[in-house]
Parts: structure tokens; C-alpha cells; sequence
């Protein structure tokens, strides 16, 4: 090792069915080693490599482990409760029994999807031309999936940012994560004064920490995109200090912020939307990720929830998504110059589209490509656990062997249409985004953009009129109600008898879309 590590870990310790290899990365509260695993482990699909991230919770004083419990237990309590395609992944927590070994007895240790490298380790490098625009908005994605979820990041930066084998970006390290409580959250008197709003540098700290909202994220979005298309920060100054003080004089208005000229214009316009003085004037995370996928050329960004939507019942049919895991604490770092126009997907985006949502969606059964990502933010959208990415795919194979031309005139109601087989006057109740019926009814063909999202929006609905006392797996029961109506299901106390093959088919391929481990 070049530097002193944390928690000082030997080549070939044993965690679990896990042996220690090469150190990764460390900071002032932990470390991260290389792993492989050196047995199989019953029901559960792990992989052959992982990345263990060492957290001293045995050693130190009682206020050094008050605190640092507490950070452990902020990044535990995401990783177990939300799985999303753009946050790195946790396979498993361990405590370290180990007396013989006074400073490893007592450790955390999470056991963490495997990168890579970082982004900050990426911009001290060669750069990757044109990379930038596109793994800004898979970043952006990222927020976008947490803030939908209900958190705040709170630590965003180059060093929390982790590059995959595909190239693909995970935004990782949530032990500065916190839950928002109505319109905030607390994290604790911890930041890094470059990618920290000014209302949040100098709030009030009470024995919660800081309040903070989305829009602190959004603020450090806008830094980390500029740094990453400009070489530079937005602020002046050649020390964090001193850019911290010009932030404050900006927030009072008395100093600008300095773009630079190199910066595309639609990218300056939305590090503007990021940076504005006050947080009641920046952009909203739902706003912001339309924006940058637009800039980046990636495509439809995944919508964020909406409120309770009418019920409309939908015409019975025939049968018919190296550096590793987690950065611990910032690190120096220079930056090289990636600014591109990125009116295209990169080669590297393009590819990562065959493994989005791997952890919730697995890649080798059949489930095209091209709907992947459509299939994961569909299930995103809904806040509801029971509407995951597998259902979806379940459902689309049971209606249409996704079939996007699929076409079925002769159902009473108005025929079906599309990979979801849509009754069109059914599918303008649940086309929008927004919540409100589309103006007129579709006509098809319908596609898969407009049927698989409103799929998503109608089994959140469905969901919410089940009752919690029906028996079997719910999953099952919200697709029955797909093909019936949810009074239906509730009135049968279970799967109608007539829905009964089509349940079996969709359970059938739930299980097998759903990867080990998944919920």
C-alpha cells in the first residue's frame, strides 16, 4: 500500500465465503478491498468478485463510534430498501468476530457490487472523449430514481460516482444519505464544501444535523457537470475555501458565477437551472433529468410518481433493466478536459442498455433488449414494491411475447392492440404522465413507449385497490386485476377462476425474470 489505510486489512482474510485481495480505495472512516468468493452460497446468485468496505465499528472512542454508527446505519438502511439500476449494489452486511485481531474485532463490513474505477479516478486520467454527456445523464437518472424514492444523496461528488465494466455510472457512498420528512431531510454537519448550496453551508445545526431538500443534490449536479464538460469549477477560487467564499457571495448576490465559454449551450443553460441562488429557484429533479437526457442524446427519462389516478376498468381478454463500490471520503484529484457535444449515445450507453436493472431484471431470459429500460423506470415510477421490473416483463411475455404489433380487433370493447394489449379507449386514461385522460383516444399502432409506462401506471393503481388480506402472492393478484379489474379480485378474495392459466403464466415467468436475492 502507497498510504495508510483505515482499517488495515491482510491479503487473504476471510469474511464470510469472502477473501480480501487488493485494496481498492480508503478515507478517514473505512476502507474498501477487492474480494472473490470462495464458495457458493444456497438461493443466493452472488458474484465471483465484490468489493467489502471495511467500517471500524468495533475500535475507537465512544463518541467517534456514536458517529460512525450512524453513518453505517444510513447506508445500510438504503441499500436494504431501495434496489435501483443506477445505485450500486449491496449483496450483504457482515460483522467481523475476530479477537485475535483487536483492530479488524467488531468491524462492519458491507459487501458491495463491484466497479471499475471512479469518476474522480476517471478525470485524473486519460480522458474518454465524448463519455461526459452521456454519464452525466445517467448520474442524473440516479438522483432522479433517489429523489423518487424519497432520499437525498447529500454527498455528491466525482468520488461517489462509480464506473462499471460496461461503462455505465452507480451513484454510491450513502452514508450522508438521509429520508425526507415532508420537504426535508437531516444528514449530519458533514459536506464537501465545493458540490454544498450555500443555504446549506451555512444553515443551522441542531442535535438532527442539517436540514437539507433535493435541491441540494440538484446544486451539486450542477457543479460535477460543469467540472466534467469545462474543466473547471463554476465558482472562482483555487481553493476550496476560497470557492466557498465566493459562494457565499454569490448566494448575496454580489459575485457570478464564471461559466465557462467551453461549456455546449445547452449544457450552460442547465447548469444555470442547477446553480441559482436560492434553492426555491432551482430546477426540479424531474425537470433536470428531461433536460440532460435531451443534451446527453440518451433517450426518455424515467418519470417520477404522480397522485391517485381514476379507476378504469379494462376489457377481459382472450388468452391469447479499478475502482469499486464505494469511494469512503474525498481524495485530491485533477481534472482532464471531456467537453462534447453528445448528440449521440455512446458506444459505452448503448451497451450498458443489455444489463440496466440487472440486480431486479436478469439478463439472460429473453427479455429484449430494447425494452429494458422502458420495462425498469416503468416499475420505478410506481413507489409501490409490489411493481417491479419482473412483474412487467412477466406480463408483457403472458400478453404479447412482447409483440409491439400485436393486433386483435376482434375483443369486444374496442379491440387490442401493442405489446400490452391495449383496448385504446382504456390505454387515454393511463398515457400520460401527468395523471390526465389524453385528449383524444389513440389510435394504433400503439407502441411500446406508450404502452409499457401506462402498464406501470395502471398495476400502481390496481395495487392500491387490492386488499392486504388476499391471499397468494400479490404480484399474481395485480396481474389478474390487469385482465379483470381489482373489484373483481377483491370480490373473488383471489384469481378469478378464468384468470387462473393466465396467473400461472405470469408466475411462471415472474420467477424466472426475477434474479436471486431480488424482492
Amino acid at each position: 500500500m502507497t498510504e495508510p489505510y483505515a482499517v488495515d486489512v491482510p491479503r487473504g482474510y476471510r469474511v464470510g465465503v469472502w477473501e480480501v485481495r487488493a485494496p481498492i480505495a480508503t478515507g478517514a472512516f473505512g476502507s474498501v478491498y477487492e474480494a472473490r468468493r470462495t464458495a457458493d452460497v444456497p438461493g443466493e446468485d452472488l458474484p465471483r468478485t465484490a468489493a467489502l468496505k471495511f467500517l471500524p465499528t468495533g475500535t475507537g472512542t465512544p463518541r467517534q463510534l456514536a458517529h460512525l454508527r450512524e453513518l453505517v446505519e444510513r447506508e445500510v438502511e438504503l441499500h436494504r430498501r431501495l434496489k435501483r439500476p443506477r445505485l450500486i449494489r449491496m449483496y450483504d452486511t457482515r460483522t467481523v468476530d475476530d479477537p485475535s485481531r483487536p483492530a479488524l474485532d467488531g468491524a462492519t463490513v458491507l459487501v458491495l457490487e463491484r466497479a471499475e474505477r471512479s469518476l474522480a479516478s476517471l478525470l485524473s486520467g486519460t480522458p474518454r472523449p465524448d463519455a461526459g454527456p452521456v454519464l452525466l445523464a445517467q448520474i442524473c437518472e440516479g438522483l432522479a430514481q433517489l429523489h423518487r424514492a424519497g432520499w437525498v444523496h447529500g454527498d455528491l461528488k466525482p468520488a461517489n460516482v462509480l464506473l462499471m465494466k460496461d461503462g455505465s455510472a452507480r451513484l454510491a457512498d450513502f452514508n450522508m444519505a438521509a429520508e425526507l420528512e415532508g420537504t426535508h431531510a437531516y444528514t449530519p454537519a458533514f459536506s464537501t464544501p465545493d458540490y454544498t448550496p450555500p443555504e446549506v453551508l451555512w444553515s443551522e445545526i441542531d442535535e438532527r444535523g442539517r436540514r437539507i431538500r433535493p435541491s441540494a443534490d440538484v446544486w451539486a449536479f450542477g457543479v460535477l457537470s460543469h467540472l466534467v464538460l469545462a474543466d473547471s469549477f463554476p465558482l472562482p477560487g483555487t481553493t476550496p475555501a476560497a470557492r466557498r467564499d465566493a459562494a457565499a457571495s454569490y448566494a448575496a448576490g454580489t459575485d457570478e458565477l464564471r461559466l465557462s465559454p467551453e461549456l455546449p449551450d445547452a449544457w450552460r443553460e442547465i447548469v444555470r437551472a442547477c446553480l441559482t441562488r436560492t434553492h426555491a429557484d432551482r430546477v426540479s429533479t424531474a425537470a433536470l433529468l428531461r433536460r440532460v437526457e435531451s443534451a446527453a442524446g440518451t433517450g426518455t427519462p424515467p418519470r417520477l410518481p404522480r397522485g391517485l389516478l381514476p379507476q378504469r376498468r379494462r376489457t377481459a381478454v382472450t388468452v391469447g433493466s479499478v475502482l469499486a463500490t464505494v469511494a469512503v471520503a474525498a481524495a485530491g484529484y485533477g481534472i482532464s478536459h471531456w467537453a462534447g457535444t453528445g448528440t449521440e449515445a455512446s458506444p459505452e450507453a448503448k451497451s450498458s442498455t443489455a444489463t440496466y436493472g440487472a440486480s431486479e431484471l436478469r439478463t439472460d431470459k429473453g427479455v429484449p433488449v430494447q425494452y429494458r429500460k422502458l420495462i425498469v423506470d416503468s416499475a420505478h415510477e410506481c413507489p409501490r414494491p409490489e411493481v417491479t421490473p419482473a412483474l412487467i416483463a412477466a406480463m408483457l411475455k403472458s400478453e404479447s411475447n412482447f409483440d409491439p404489433n400485436l393486433s386483435d380487433p376482434s375483443v369486444p370493447g374496442g379491440g387490442e392492440y401493442g405489446i400490452a394489449r391495449w383496448t385504446p379507449a382504456v390505454l387515454r386514461w393511463w398515457i400520460r404522465a401527468d395523471g390526465a385522460p389524453a385528449s383524444a383516444t389513440p389510435a394504433p399502432p400503439l407502441t411500446p413507449a406508450q404502452s409499457i409506462p401506462a402498464m406501470g401506471r395502471y398495476l400502481c393503481f390496481i395495487d392500491r385497490g387490492l386488499r392486504t388480506s388476499l391471499p397468494g402472492d400479490r404480484r399474481v393478484l395485480i396481474a389478474a386485476a390487469y385482465r379483470t379489474s381489482y373489484k373483481k379480485v377483491n370480490d373473488t378474495g383471489g384469481v378469478p377462476p378464468q384468470n387462473r392459466a393466465y396467473a400461472a403464466r405470469v408466475a411462471h415467468y415472474l420467477k424466472e425474470y426475477t434474479p436471486r436475492g431480488a424482492t
